[in-house]
């Protein structure tokens, strides 16, 4: 099928909101090209299950498409109509399921040297859609706060190195109560600034009790049965000897009601779930599952204020190896753990500054019990340090 045969009949099978929309559109999906309505398709489909940020980001797609004139239309769509695509993949089932068509269309791509002109006429697109939507401005400047090495014995390592070119190195901060003050500055931050999904706490362990104070928060442990679900398809999937493709396929296919994910928000169970079968290594190492659920939030929500406190995994080894053990007591590894989230925090500052409202954002990364931390905000002078004796508290103040 090609688009121009696109019918409100054609999305029958979609969610509500999503068969709402593409029904209302199939006058403009049938103007543009195959080589670029599967992806849109693609964004569409899940819908229903999108961030608040996303679902804006797509309807200022359609506004976009739907002010320009048939002529301008065409001149826009022209790259990706020249690109040259198979019958084969024209005929696949690309409406029902467009995740699998870009999939195939990347590897034809690739196959055809056609990648780079697809990604030059992918790019220009997407200037020209975020060029003509234009920024409101934020509510509140954006403050992210990460949390590492719980548990950990002082070390040598030297922390934050990549973060204290940034910002101001603080060598004297008193520990006591520092979680606390943290998780009451981001509740107090949701209270003042409400915003659906606007606030996140992230935990790598148990998530400490928070008031109720619309906080958007996300556990390690919180998710242990949906994670014994998924490590038991995993490990059956192993033993079985299917290949890389076909085990990522089987992931992409899960969804909450596989994986006994009972969260009434279908758009934060949605979430979850695709932290566990996207990410590699989220189901057995909680550092990694903190930092890809700071990098997802961000990327997908946009929240104003991140908290990502993490808490030690267990001790590294092959992920077969892990699986094939089955259940037990993991050996956790305090250190280690350590110098992983120290690296995830600073890919989480740099995940913040792709955002807007980066040039007045702040960032606070802290040794969790220890006398350590960087701070990173508008008012702070880059690449300095200070041994005066500060609280977690005050530094919290200094990035507002």
């Amino acid at each position: 099928m090609l688009p121009r045969d696109l019918t409100a009949a054609s999305f029958s099978r979609y969610p509500p909101e999503a068969r709402r929309i593409a029904t209302n559109q199939v006058a403009l999906l049938r103007e543009l090209p195959i080589g670029f309505v599967p992806l849109l398709l693609r964004e569409l489909i899940a819908y229903d299950w999108k961030f608040p940020a996303e679902r804006t980001e797509l309807d200022q797609q359609f506004t976009y498409l739907e002010a320009q004139t048939a002529e301008a239309r065409g001149r826009l769509m022209a790259d990706f109509a020249k690109l040259r695509i198979s019958r084969e993949l024209e005929q696949s089932d690309w409406v029902n399921a467009p995740l699998r068509f870009s999939e195939d269309l990347s590897t034809e791509l690739w196959a055809t040297r056609q990648i780079d002109a697809f990604r030059v006429a992918a790019t220009d697109y997407i200037h020209k859609v975020h060029a003509a939507a234009g920024h409101e401005p934020l509510p509140a400047s954006r403050i992210g706060l990460v949390a590492i090495g719980q548990g950990a014995a002082q070390t040598k390592y030297r922390l934050f190195r990549k973060l204290r070119p940034h910002g101001v190195y603080f060598s004297n901060v008193r520990p006591a109560n520092g979680v606390r003050l943290m998780l009451d500055f981001v509740a107090a931050r949701a209270k003042a600034h409400p915003v659906r999904y606007g606030h996140w706490y992230v935990d790598g362990g148990s998530a400490e009790p928070l008031p109720a104070s619309g906080l958007t928060c996300v556990s390690y442990n919180g998710l242990a049965a949906v994670r014994t679900t998924l490590e038991d398809k995993m490990r059956v999937a192993y033993s079985s000897g299917m290949g890389p493709e076909a085990f990522r396929s089987m992931l992409a296919r899960l969804s909450p009601a596989d994986l006994g994910d009972a969260t009434a928000d279908a758009v934060m169970s949605r979430f979850q779930v695709s932290l566990l079968t996207e990410g590699s290594g989220t189901q057995i190492f909680s550092t990694t599952f903190v930092q890809w659920t700071g990098r997802e939030a961000l990327r997908r929500a946009g929240p104003l204020t991140l908290l990502l406190r993490f808490a030690p995994r267990q001790r590294f080894r092959p992920m077969n190896e892990l699986l094939a053990e089955g259940r037990g007591t993991p050996e956790l590894d305090p250190q280690g753990s350590l110098i992983d989230a120290d690296m995830g925090a600073y890919y989480t500052w740099l995940n913040q500054q792709r955002l807007e409202g980066a040039q007045q954002a702040a960032f606070l990364a802290w040794y969790e019990g220890h006398n350590e931390a960087v701070a990173v905000a508008p008012s702070l002078k880059p690449n300095s340090e200070s041994s005066a004796p500060v609280d977690v508290g005050d530094l919290l103040t200094r990035l507002s």
